[in-house]
């Protein structure tokens, strides 16, 4: 059966009669979830179940962002508060790798227990001092090694529990000066310091199953499209000088970033080199557009795709959780 290049959300914490319709009629690849979709977790669990049902696949990806700090869909009192990226790297050199890897497996117990297996993290973003704090503290530091070496870490980590981690925002949002989610950023910079700060991290976990675009102009590669629409940014960059060639999925379409209606946008991401779109809101005549833009997903997209849910292993690493979480508040203690 078909299946659409495209990730939707949904409208609440049940799928709508006509929500599971649609679904069952366009077959996305996979789904995405956000705070409005998550109350309790035998509530979430039957939504994940409900999901995959309308489209036949038990092993349909299931989104969330869930990185910690101001980034996370699930939180207290159901769930733990983890901290941003930025608290592992203040920890001390000897032990940050180890408690990234540690807080990610345990984030990927909470989602794996919910049916949830693909968490969009990690923010591999080097940050600029004169950078839009929309990344801020979710990066795990300042500089190329620390972001990779803890980027990874977290990658490691979530697979360890099952759950699919997806590498951010390629190939690098942290010199743009706006945020995305409400305009267009534009960065100047040079191609060789583009390469040298912000596309090497990407490059450093280019061997992982999944990406997410940055909705940012690079003047000095395409000065007119943003990376996820851009096929000068896809051949140059992203399967060029980063040499990535795992799935990648734009950034959420309804981002205002992006101009034209939610067909074109669609359209055009998949045209540029996106392998999927992504689509967050859950509004109906926005995602029956979106479909409206996609075709089906095959050719070397759906073998990316298959590529990337392959690399979910079979079972979790062992997990003592209380000793974990024993272990993990007392790194930030």
């Amino acid at each position: 059966m078909s299946v659409s290049a495209a990730i939707l959300g949904c409208s609440g914490p049940a799928l709508t009669a006509e929500e599971a319709a649609f679904f069952r009629d366009v077959r996305p690849w996979g789904f995405i979830l956000f705070a409005r979709n998550l109350e309790t977790p035998d509530q979430i669990r039957r939504l994940t179940a409900a999901l995959r049902e309308t489209v036949g696949r038990a092993d349909a990806p299931i989104l969330i962002d869930q990185e910690g700090g101001r980034i996370q869909r699930l939180g207290p009192p159901q769930w733990r508060a983890y901290p941003p990226g930025r608290a592992y790297g203040a920890l001390p050199p000897d032990r940050r790798r180890e408690v990234t890897r540690l807080g990610a497996r345990l984030i990927a117990h909470d989602l794996a227990e919910l049916g949830i297996n693909v968490d969009c993290v990690p923010v591999l973003d080097v940050p600029d001092p004169e950078g839009h704090e929309i990344i801020g503290d979710r990066a795990y530091g300042e500089t190329v090694e620390d972001v990779a070496l803890l980027g990874r870490a977290a990658c490691e980590g979530l697979m360890a529990g099952c759950v699919l981690p997806v590498v951010k925002h390629i190939p690098g949002h942290g010199r743009a000066k706006a945020d995305s989610h409400l305009e267009l950023p534009v960065v100047d910079a040079p191609f060789e310091a583009l390469d040298a700060r912000d596309f090497a991290p990407f490059r450093a976990l280019s061997d992982m199953p999944m990406a997410m675009t940055a909705h940012v102009i690079y003047a000095a590669v395409d000065p007119v499209r943003s990376a996820t629409t851009s096929e000068r940014v896809f051949e140059r960059v992203i399967r060029g000088v980063i040499g990535y060639d795992g799935l990648v999925m734009s950034d959420d379409l309804s981002m205002q970033a992006l101009s034209g209606g939610m067909a074109e946008r669609a359209a055009e991401s998949l045209a540029a080199g996106c392998d999927v779109v992504l689509h967050c809101n859950g509004d109906m005549a926005e995602m029956r557009a979106v479909i409206d833009g996609t075709g089906e997903l095959s050719g070397r997209a759906a073998e990316r795709a298959r590529a990337a849910l392959s690399r979910i292993p079979g079972a979790p690493e062992p997990l003592d959780h209380a000793e974990a979480v024993a272990r993990f508040d007392e790194a930030f203690r």
